[in-house]
């Protein structure tokens, strides 16, 4: 009998072993252990900070575009300007053609005064050429022609870059149009030198702007014989009818085809405008007429 109640014993043993199997308690560390999880929410925040970024940047890129605005008024406001004045609207350059002796720089000086305008004179004061060439011109006339090229290049170019009205006495077309082919057909200037003198105007004349309006004074050799003794120019002296004669041959052929502006004609055999006031006035009247016409 002893024996069979110690046997039974370790059976109850067993039993309470089976508590440590009890898988409870580890599944409860696991749900602790998942808390952790809902934690990582606040990932998204740094989400929402890259779209606050993103939402910057195209503030920014806004603002780019509203400071664009002023440029394109600016731009606007220049064009405006340009359009409003009455020197780039109308005209800006007026230039006066002739033969020697035709009352150039007379009439130039007093359309300056009359109007307001700024004269420019041809060089011919302080040209280092021009005595040399009366007394020897076959020697001298390609230096005086490129210099009164050079001259009247300048010139131009000061026009066009100011914002002043001048009117200017001579154009840069009657150096390549008369004098320089009447030197060359007088034999007073190789062809060499022609050839030469003739592709430099050309590449000039790719740089500047006709003028607005131009005034031809047309006048007879006698008028012209005349004023040129009147304003007694010791180089001048040896001047030669057939010298003169040649030269308006070769005005009136570029007066008759010249199209690249505006141009008027004074007869000056018929006006006197150095001397008479009222011959000035119908000048004065003729010229206005012209520019209120551009």
């Amino acid at each position: 009998m002893a024996t069979k109640k110690s046997k039974s014993k370790p059976k109850a043993k067993p039993a309470a072993k089976a508590k440590p199997k009890s898988a409870a308690k580890p599944k409860a560390k696991a749900v602790t252990k998942s808390k952790p999880k809902a934690k990582t929410k606040p990932v998204a925040k740094p989400k929402a900070k890259a779209v606050v970024k993103t939402k910057a940047k195209v503030v920014v890129k806004a603002k780019a575009v509203v400071k664009s605005k002023p440029k394109t008024k600016a731009v606007q406001v220049k064009a405006k300007g340009k359009s409003s004045s009455p020197v780039k609207v109308k005209y800006k350059h007026i230039a006066i053609a002739g033969n020697i002796g035709a009352g150039k720089s007379t009439l130039t000086k007093l359309l300056a005064q009359h109007f307001g305008w700024e004269p420019q004179y041809e060089d011919v004061e302080n040209n280092p050429y021009l005595m040399d060439f009366y007394e020897d011109m076959p020697r001298w006339s390609f230096p005086l022609q490129v210099f009164f090229l050079n001259s009247r290049f300048n010139q131009l170019i000061d026009i066009q870059r100011g914002d002043k009205v001048v009117i200017q006495d001579r154009t840069i077309y009657e150096d390549a149009q008369i004098f320089a082919p009447n030197l060359h057909s007088m034999s007073l200037m190789s062809k060499r030198d022609f050839d030469n003198y003739t592709n430099l105007f050309k590449t000039i004349n790719k740089l500047i702007d006709p003028p607005d309006l131009l005034i031809y004074l047309r006048g007879s050799i006698s008028t012209l014989v005349g004023q040129i003794q009147k304003r007694g120019r010791e180089y001048e002296e040896n001047l030669r009818l057939d010298y003169l004669r040649r030269l308006n041959e070769y005005y009136e052929a570029w007066i008759t085809n010249y199209k690249a502006g505006k141009l008027l004609i004074i007869d000056v055999d018929k006006l006197n405008f150095a001397d008479k006031k009222d011959h000035l006035a119908q000048v004065v009247q003729k010229v206005s007429a012209e520019l209120n016409g551009l």
